[in-house]
């Protein structure tokens, strides 16, 4: 074990600032009272959020303003103005800015009744106090997330102004042309209609997504996350390749508690990634093993990226429905990756780590197997009907208390209630981004350029399916730079799944398509945040660790067009038995494309044979009977004849030895 605790010391270069790599991890470092303050401010509102849940008596808009008054505010206090700012001392400015956000909250919050009764009939002070709070909204987001999300906020904004009718009278060209809106209709639209920033996203992220980011904080305070890197060590870090394993697996246990990419990356890689350069992986490669099978995270049920419970809630699914159609694609990506990595291995001759230097299974699940309790449970609470709020909650109690069945694994009171402050401050960036997206969201509705873009789209593809994917796949891509996940599929559900459902794919189809290719943004470059995180542990290039990756992950970019293209396979109109012969071709071509892109398969092949490997692997993959059977005839051809020749070149190898 010593052997993985001086890794893991020595993991991240202590001339890399891991914090460049996510905006959300750029946060000021206090001490003395002003800390104290702060994370009695952070646990007041894990407290608020946690009464909500468990009275269920505030109204949802009051919960809504509740929750964005505390992550706004804390946004201001928490995020210093740029990157070149002090990360120790408060501005008097963001101070400024926090008591003017929770004064426009207070003040909707008292009127909220005055305010119901003159819908539709706002005052001066009423567009002045949403103008305020919509300005500082958009601040926060910029000053957390980044400007890519404000700026299109802005964009759509801009759209709803202009128009025969509205504040900018300029016409719009075609389909996008329409009446426009004068700026008081706007700002009251987007700040006190539930169609604007206190929404469905937000209303989501106050309630579903807090709750499983608190259960989440639990289980890092128990030391879960550390039990599943060591289970994994002890299940694959003796196989070929054994550290690049280990970080896949290690990644797809961890992923089902967390829903950061990056987070995921930094956490596990800290070991994993020198592990494998001691084994002799390039450190472009090491990086982008551990970024593609962090990303994968965010797709791994029970508890997967932040947008899966917005999925939910926007599809009108339950999320126990959901899990189970997300975990066929998840454990396909998840076959993609140990493909890659094992045919590497092979190719380089890599092997394992010595067992006597890797945990024993038997004694470490002996040991600390109960700490898995909060997640069997919440799984099992979810599968048996229980709401998503309610599972989370249990999930959250027994998280708690399970250290402490077990001596071996006992923790202090105060590690375990440090959960509540640490889950207050990682809802602060999806809060803000939530909120952004509602803007973007509240336009679309208000605007109605949902459906004129889903008419001119459908126009432009003529009615061609593959065509309609995409495009949207190319516009997940694009907005999915440095933007969030969830921001990414609020935009792209909106804007590109309408399109796909025009085109005949199925409602949750089409928004688990748009829901994978935002994910894989952050391994995809010129912008790949997983894929960054990674390189700056490996010291690789960062450019190239994002190709890396992208090629491991390739089942990320295959598997939706599947799914999309025969919703059987994830069950949808279909059973399992009928999903089983697609999840066996998959995996058959997943093993022909990764040995055609490693070219490797029980031997170095040349480039023709490759592309023959990949060919047949993309057969597998596209429905149809007679490209499964081309597909299979051309790896099974590669295979054999590189077999026979490799069997035929044994004798001289050893006569010459």
């Amino acid at each position: 074990m010593s052997l993985f605790n001086r890794e893991k010391l020595n993991a991240i270069p202590v001339d890399v600032d891991l914090s460049e790599l996510e905006r959300d991890s750029r946060y000021r470092i206090f001490s003395g009272g002003v800390n104290v303050l702060i994370t009695v401010v952070l646990v007041l509102f894990a407290v608020f959020q946690l009464y909500a849940s468990l009275s269920g008596r505030l109204p949802q808009q009051i919960l809504r303003y509740g929750h964005l008054g505390f992550a706004v505010s804390l946004a201001f206090i928490l995020y210093p103005t740029t990157k070149k700012s002090s990360r120790r001392r408060i501005n008097p400015l963001d101070i400024l800015f926090a008591a003017a956000f929770l004064a426009v909250i207070a003040y909707f919050i008292v009127n909220f009744k005055a305010l119901q009764l003159r819908a539709g009939d706002y005052t001066m002070m009423d567009t002045v106090m949403a103008g305020i709070g919509l300005g500082l909204v958009l601040l926060a987001c910029w000053r957390v997330v980044g400007p890519p999300i404000v700026i299109i906020a802005l964009c759509f904004i801009l759209y709803g102004l202009m128009g025969s009718r509205g504040l900018i009278r300029i016409e719009m060209p075609g389909f996008l042309a329409q009446r426009g809106y004068l700026l008081p209709r706007i700002l009251t639209h987007l700040f006190i209609t539930t169609e604007g920033v206190i929404g469905n996203p937000i209303g989501v992220c106050s309630t579903y997504i807090f709750l499983f980011i608190l259960f989440g904080a639990f289980l890092e305070k128990t030391g879960i996350g550390q039990f599943f890197i060591h289970l994994a060590n002890a299940l694959a870090g003796w196989a070929v390749g054994g550290p690049a394993k280990v970080a896949v697996l290690s990644s797809a246990l961890q992923g089902t508690v967390s829903g950061s990419s990056v987070a995921n990356t930094v956490s596990t890689g800290s070991f994993t990634i020198p592990l494998m350069k001691s084994l002799g992986y390039e450190p472009e490669f090491a990086g982008a093993v551990e970024a593609a099978a962090s990303t994968g995270g965010q797709i791994m049920p029970p508890v997967m990226g932040s947008a899966a419970f917005l999925i939910a809630e926007s599809v009108g699914v339950p999320y126990p429905q959901l899990m189970l159609v997300a975990l066929i694609p998840a454990l396909l990506y998840f076959a993609g990756i140990w493909i890659m990595v094992d045919f590497e291995a092979r190719r380089k001759g890599l092997k394992g780590l010595p067992r006597e230097k890797l945990p024993p299974a038997k004694p470490l699940l002996l040991q600390k197997g109960h700490l898995v309790l909060p997640l069997c449970a919440i799984i099992y609470f979810m599968l048996s009907g229980f709401t998503i709020t309610r599972s989370a909650l249990w999930g959250v109690l027994i998280a708690a208390v399970v250290p402490f069945l077990r001596r071996g694994t006992w923790v202090s009171p105060r590690q375990v209630l440090a959960a509540l402050p640490l889950s207050a401050r990682n809802i602060v960036s999806v809060a803000t981004a939530c909120a952004t997206a509602g803007i973007i969201v509240g336009m679309v509705t208000l605007t109605g350029l949902g459906q004129r873009i889903g008419a001119g789209m459908f126009q432009v593809v003529g009615g061609n399916v593959f065509l309609g994917l995409v495009c949207a796949m190319v516009t997940s891509l694009v907005l999915g730079m440095g933007v969030s996940t969830t921001s990414n599929y609020i935009i792209t559900s909106t804007v590109a799944a309408p399109i796909l459902i025009q085109l005949g794919i199925p409602l949750l189809a089409a928004h688990m398509f748009c829901f994978y290719f935002g994910i894989i943004a952050d391994i995809t470059p010129p912008v790949a945040l997983a894929a960054y995180a990674g390189s700056a542990i490996a010291r690789g290039n960062p450019f190239r660790t994002g190709v890396n990756a992208s090629k491991l992950a390739i089942a990320a970019f295959l598997v939706p067009y599947m799914f999309a293209l025969n919703p059987k396979l994830i069950m949808i109109d279909g059973t399992f038995a009928e999903a089983l012969p697609m999840i066996l071709t998959a995996l058959v071509g997943l093993f022909g494309i990764g040995g055609g892109l490693i070219g490797y398969l029980n031997a170095p092949i040349k480039s023709y044979w490759r592309l023959l490997l990949v060919a047949g692997g993309l057969g597998l993959l596209i429905p149809g009977t007679t490209s499964d059977l081309v597909g299979v005839v051309l790896i099974l051809a590669v295979y054999f004849f590189h077999l026979r020749r490799r069997k035929g070149a044994r004798p001289p190898t050893v006569a010459a030895e």
